[in-house]
C-alpha cells in the first residue's frame, strides 16, 4: 500500500462553526492526514469527535474555516467549473440514514440514475435502464426493485440503494458516514461485506467514518483516531488493535466486548474519569488531559503534535514527545 499515490491529502485542516458574536465551535481543529489510492482509512472517535463534520469538509461538502485539502494535488475547495464537476464525479458520499438520504417521492430507477442523467454517462433510455439494472444487481438487488419507492424497503435494502447510486457514476473515491450505524445488526455484516467487495472489483479508496471499533477493524488498513476535533492517533488496523498507544485510544479498545464469556468477565476495561471538555471553550494544552490519569504539567500547557514515534505510527502525546 505504501508504493500507492496518495489521493487524498489533507493538511491542517479547521472547520468552524460560528453560534453567536462570541461562541465558535471548534469542530475539526487542525487536522491531518493522507489517503493512499486503493486503501480504506477508518476514522474513529466518540459522538461529537468531528470526525462526521471532517469526512465532509474534506471533499467540499461544508466549507472549510482554514488548511487545505487536495485530491490527486488539487485544492477540493478551489475547484470551479468543469473541474469541480469532475470531483463530485469521482468523489461520493455513502450517508448513514439511507432513508434520509434518499428521496421517497422519486423511484429506485431514478434514485440510482440520477447521476447518470447529470453528468450524461448512458447514451438513451436503454442505456440508462441498463445501467440501473447493473447496479442495482451489483449491491444484491435486481431489476425489479426499480420501479418501487423508499418506503417499501427494509434498511439494509435501502442501504444497497444508496450505495448503487454512489457507484453509478463510476467514482474513484467513497467517504463512508457511519454506512452501518442505523442497521440491524444482523445486516451490518452483509453491509460491510458487500463494501469490501466492491473496493476490490471497481479498485476504490474509502475514507470509513465510525464508531464501532469492531467494525473498523474488518475494513480498515489504516486507522485514526479523533478526539474532540484532532487526531490523536493514526497507525495501520493491526498496530492499532495490538499496541494502542495513546490513553484515549487504550480506553477505546478496552471497551470493545469480546465474544468469550470467560475473557469478557476477567479482562479490565478502562473508565475515563470526568466529561469531554466544551468544542466551544476547549481547554489549554491536551484537550484529554481531564480525563488522563498519565497527565503532567506539560500537557496542561502545551497542545501535543501529531508524531511519528516510529514504523509510521503517529501519536499526540507527551507520553511519547521526547521534547515534553
Amino acid at each position: 500500500m505504501k508504493d500507492n499515490k496518495i489521493i487524498l491529502d489533507v493538511k491542517n485542516l479547521d472547520k468552524y462553526f460560528r453560534l453567536d458574536s462570541d461562541s465558535v465551535l471548534k469542530a475539526v481543529d487542525h487536522v491531518s492526514f493522507q489517503i493512499r489510492e486503493g486503501e480504506t482509512l477508518g476514522l474513529v472517535g466518540e459522538s461529537g469527535c468531528g470526525k462526521t463534520t471532517c469526512g465532509r469538509t474534506a471533499i467540499g461538502l461544508y466549507n472549510k474555516t482554514a488548511g487545505n485539502v487536495y485530491y490527486k494535488g488539487e485544492d477540493v475547495h478551489e475547484l470551479k467549473g468543469k473541474e469541480k464537476q469532475n470531483f463530485k464525479k469521482n468523489v461520493q458520499m455513502i450517508f448513514q440514514d439511507p432513508y434520509a438520504s434518499l428521496d421517497p417521492r422519486m423511484t429506485v430507477a431514478d434514485i440510482v440514475a440520477e447521476g447518470i442523467d447529470i453528468h450524461k454517462l448512458a447514451a438513451g433510455k436503454k442505456g440508462r435502464d441498463e445501467k440501473i439494472y447493473y447496479y442495482l444487481n451489483l449491491v444484491g438487488l435486481n431489476r425489479e426493485h426499480a420501479g418501487r419507492f423508499v418506503h417499501e424497503f427494509s434498511g439494509g435494502q435501502r442501504q444497497r440503494i444508496g450505495i448503487a447510486r454512489a457507484l453509478a457514476v463510476e467514482p474513484e473515491f467513497l467517504v463512508l458516514d457511519e454506512p452501518i450505524s442505523a442497521l440491524d445488526v444482523s445486516i451490518q455484516a452483509q453491509i460491510v461485506n458487500l463494501l469490501v467487495r466492491l473496493q476490490k472489483e471497481m479498485k476504490l479508496t474509502y475514507l470509513f467514518v465510525a464508531h464501532d471499533l469492531s467494525m473498523v477493524k474488518h475494513i480498515s488498513d489504516r486507522v485514526a483516531v479523533m478526539y474532540l476535533g484532532k487526531i490523536v492517533e493514526i497507525t495501520t488496523s493491526d498496530k492499532l488493535y495490538r499496541n494502542p498507544l495513546h490513553p484515549y485510544t487504550q480506553a477505546l479498545l478496552s471497551a470493545i466486548p469480546i465474544p468469550d464469556p470467560v475473557i469478557e468477565s476477567t479482562r479490565e476495561i478502562i473508565k475515563l474519569e470526568g466529561d469531554v471538555p466544551s468544542p466551544i471553550n476547549p481547554p489549554a494544552g491536551c484537550r484529554f488531559k481531564g480525563r488522563c490519569k498519565y497527565a503532567t504539567a506539560a500537557c496542561g500547557e502545551i497542545n501535543p503534535e501529531l508524531q511519528n514515534i516510529g514504523d509510521d505510527h503517529y501519536v499526540a502525546c507527551h507520553l511519547y514527545n521526547k521534547n515534553s
